[in-house]
């Protein structure tokens, strides 16, 4: 990055993402996400209020995902930091994904169940960096141990990441190839 404008001046805010993934047993994992959000100096809101430096949000998701489908099967928030009394009437506001598959259309599905005034951006926005996040941590629970070809589970890794990206495009080759074997599976 050579922009004359890059990082000059005093430092005003930063948020942090952190996302990690752990075993739970053989057929799920438990994906963990932190949003914070720091200010560096005071601020003065329009309605007249204060806020110190310091933590302004601070908040955390924890997914039960089962391997087999990508279906989340429960959810728990945490608020841990919030500026407002009334952001904490947001805790529940998650529940509605519960049942839900990370798949392609995820995104738009949380955003008509969870988005807008029905709960809060910073937990929206910590929930769709933790879709796929979740699948790196589905590939590294996986691949712990050598991979025995599964016929269902490639269908639903191709399902997840056709499309996704340059290198996963349709007719791009780890598509094309990822396709073969699958096909030379199903005929045996």
């Amino acid at each position: 990055m050579d922009a004359a404008w890059k990082s000059q001046g005093k430092k005003l805010h930063t948020r942090n993402i952190e996302i990690s993934t752990y075993e739970c047993d053989e057929n799920r994992i438990i994906v963990e996400g932190f949003l914070k959000d720091d200010r560096h100096q005071n601020t003065f809101a329009v309605t007249g209020e204060t806020f110190p430096a310091g933590v302004i949000h601070h908040m955390g998701i924890r997914l039960l995902v089962n391997c087999s489908t990508f279906l989340i099967e429960d959810i728990d928030v945490d608020l841990i930091s919030v500026p407002r009394s009334v952001c904490r009437e947001t805790l529940d506001s998650l529940a509605p994904i519960r049942g839900l598959t990370i798949t392609r259309g995820f995104t738009s599905k949380v955003k008509k169940l969870v988005g807008g005034t029905k709960g809060c951006t910073h937990l929206l926005e910590l929930l769709l960096a933790m879709a796929p996040a979740a699948v790196q941590g589905f590939a590294a629970h996986r691949s712990r141990k050598p991979y025995d070809f599964d016929p269902q589970q490639a269908k639903l890794i191709l399902k997840f990441l056709i499309n996704t990206c340059h290198a996963w495009r349709e007719d791009g080759p780890f598509v094309q190839s990822h396709k073969e074997m699958l096909q030379k599976a199903l005929k045996l």
